[in-house]
């Protein structure tokens, strides 16, 4: 046969095996949208449409890794995509695996979902199929923020839990987030559960088509007292930590951003004595569509415009934001200098105030530390320090901020903070708000606002700032070559200043597990840290500066400057679209 011949046929045969396995695929799938999709999807590959080839390819050339973020990613048909049959598979996996790890018991799992397109239906799948591998299902009674469902796990003492949310991912995204019980207590896997949950996972689609994987309705819908448990126990856990005011007269807008936030944070709110907020109507009930803003993630420019145009219109103190699962927290503030005349805090100024806040109430000489992500502003550390609290850095995610010994409070500047890890084990943007809340409100009774709270951190511990450019790229491969050539050819410079010390995480430094992450340390104290995100096709490069200029204006000033020349560096020399 000659290579002309050999060639087409190569071809015809990858495409039949192509075809072979999204007809397999369809045959099992239970959901007549993504089914229907396949059967359109091969018959337009088979008549010779090569749109239709490209798409079955990138439907069916990978499968979704489960791992320490569990599975998130576009829904559609397919091993690449979120859909009932992946979810279904995955669910099977891991009851197999909380039965082989019982000790005998028979396990339990806790299962809750947000609002998103197919999240309650990817959560009952997940309660039929846990039920009849021998795993007692509790399904949370309706679409819930994350930070219940981590609650609950706790809170029953459950073996794990489940999580369908995609969090502040674009509306065609879904995810699958579990917790484990026991000895992990409530905490997101990491490895290596995270392996052996997938190796169950794998063995489970490679024996059994999902049709054939046993059904129960016997799982057990939990009633509204875990909901009450949840406030009634936050509620307690932030009036602990804060100080006793009056928040009479406090006026804040909130926003949900068309998630499931709402009902659970004005039930806090109204527990902690907070006023009724304003809330913003076009964004506070649950929406898949997420209709007025895209991406739904209060770090994205524009996410809370409507928000501040509402506080404009009502002469707010400031406004409160969670993002769609509630799991994170944005603040806005009053701000003159902005076009809207209000801005967002970043997650580290956020961070540094409710740190400030903790550590200042903790009792001095009993065991206590402050942890943060590693990507975070440093200051902290300084906050930590001159409270007698002991400060940890983690790899970035709270599957390892709030594993820390003796925690009393954990953030990421990703607008993540964990208040009491009593509670919850992952971030809780309900209990950081109530907190920041009684803050803001303490400020007011004292005459002061958000920013001058700020002011007398720059002038206790030093004036910082951080920015972070975020590179979304189509082609996730793009981001792996990226960092690779900055490992071939590292930099000794950046935007003009001498790179002075540089760290490579992947082989793991200073008692951190390896990590696709690049730290550089400059000759005027910047920091610069690069790393792929874990959740969204984005390469992240963190910017962290400060100055020793006491004028807090002038402070502010200079480090925007240095933040905004890095960044314009950073975005000319990492072009990857």
């Amino acid at each position: 046969m000659t290579a002309e011949n050999t060639a087409p046929n190569a071809a015809s045969e990858e495409l039949a095996a192509l075809l072979d396995r999204a007809r397999a695929w369809r045959d099992q799938d239970p959901d007549p949208v993504t089914s229907k999709q396949l059967d359109l999807a091969v018959e337009a590959a088979t008549a010779g449409d090569v749109d239709a080839v490209a798409e079955l390819h990138r439907a069916f050339d990978r499968r979704i890794a489960f791992g320490t973020a569990g599975l998130r990613g576009e829904m559609g048909p397919g091993p690449a995509r979120m859909n009932r049959v992946l979810v279904a598979q995955a669910a099977a996996g891991l009851a197999s695996y909380l039965v082989e790890h019982a000790d005998g018991a028979r396990p339990t799992l806790v299962i809750g979902y947000d609002g998103r397109h197919n999240s309650a239906v990817f959560a009952r799948d997940t309660a039929e199929l846990a039920q009849a591998a021998g795993v007692d299902a509790l399904l949370l009674p309706r679409a819930l923020p994350t930070p219940v469902t981590a609650f609950v796990l706790r809170h029953l003492d459950a073996s794990a839990a489940v999580m369908v949310t995609a969090s502040h991912n674009p509306g065609r995204d879904n995810g699958y987030k579990v917790y484990l019980g026991g000895i992990d207590a409530g905490s997101q896997i990491i490895s290596p559960a995270d392996r052996l949950i997938a190796a169950h996972i794998d063995q489970i689609s490679r024996d059994f088509t999902v049709d054939q994987l046993p059904r129960s309705q016997a799982y057990r819908v939990l009633g509204e007292d875990v909901i009450d448990a949840y406030v009634d126990r936050t509620a307690q856990a932030v009036a602990a930590r804060a100080p006793q005011v009056d928040p009479a007269g406090l006026t804040f807008v909130y926003t949900a951003m068309h998630g499931v936030g709402w009902e659970v944070a004005q039930r806090l709110f109204a527990r902690l004595g907070l006023p009724e907020p304003v809330i913003v109507p076009e964004q506070i009930s649950p929406d898949p569509d997420f209709p007025t803003t895209p991406f739904p993630n209060p770090e994205e420019p524009g996410a809370m415009d409507l928000a501040f145009a509402r506080a404009r219109e009502v002469h707010a103190d400031l406004v409160i934001a969670n993002d769609p699962d509630a799991d994170r927290l944005a603040v806005g503030i009053p701000d003159a200098t902005s076009e809207a005349g209000w801005r967002r805090l970043t997650g580290n100024e956020v961070g540094w105030l409710l740190g400030e806040l903790i550590a200042a109430g903790h009792t001095p000489g009993e065991p206590g530390a402050i942890a943060n992500s590693l990507v975070s502003s440093p200051l902290i550390g300084h906050i930590a320090e001159a409270h007698g609290v002991t400060h940890v850095e983690t790899l970035t995610g709270f599957k390892y901020v709030n594993r820390v010994p003796d925690l009393i409070f954990g953030y990421e500047e990703a607008l993540g903070y964990l208040v009491d890890p009593e509670l919850v084990r992952d971030k809780d943007g309900v209990s950081a708000a109530g907190l920041f809340l009684l803050l803001a409100a303490r400020l007011r009774g004292e005459g002061r606002t958000v920013a001058d709270a700020l002011d007398d951190i720059a002038t206790r511990y030093g004036a910082a700032a951080s920015d972070q450019v975020a590179i979304r790229v189509a082609d996730v491969a793009t981001i792996a070559q990226a960092t690779a050539e900055l490992r071939a050819h590292p930099l000794t410079e950046i935007a003009g200043v001498a790179v002075t010390a540089s760290d490579d995480l992947a082989e793991g430094i200073d008692g951190l597990p390896p990590a696709d992450i690049l730290r550089y340390r400059l000759a005027d104290g910047s920091r610069v840290i690069v790393r792929p995100s874990g959740t969204e096709p984005k390469l992240k490069i963190y910017l962290d500066v400060a100055t020793d200029d006491a004028d807090p204006a002038r402070a502010r000033e200079r480090n925007a400057g240095r933040l905004a020349a890095l960044a314009a560096w950073w975005r000319e020399r990492m072009r990857l679209d």
